[in-house]
């Protein structure tokens, strides 16, 4: 199995950073484990990229730690990191969210 390379976009950087600011508020390194966590979530993608569900046209993987989902695409050996976003949100907004960003 060839390891893929893995390409945070943008909004899914802001997604990071909005979910580490939130559990910031609540202690002490918290919003750092959370950073921390979702990276790892993230880098497990390079070796078990395409093996999720598809919901909203993305392949979807739940973090381990935090109630959040990573939906990213797969293109040849490149995972390209959409969003990054919290699962108790309203599944319409997540949707309408999904659905204006693109790999």
């Amino acid at each position: 199995m060839n390891a893929k390379r893995i390409q945070i976009l943008t909004d899914a950087e802001n997604d990071l950073v909005v979910g580490r600011k939130f559990y910031d508020k609540y202690g002490k390194n918290i919003g750092d484990y959370f950073w921390d966590s979702l990276l790892s979530d993230i880098e497990s993608l390079s070796l078990f990229a395409g093996f999720h569900r598809k919901e909203f046209g993305f392949f979807r993987l739940s973090s381990k730690r935090f109630p959040y989902v990573i939906y990213y695409d797969v293109l040849a050996d490149l995972v390209s990191i959409v969003a990054v976003l919290p699962v108790r949100r309203n599944p319409i907004w997540i949707e309408d969210n999904i659905s204006k960003r693109k790999s």
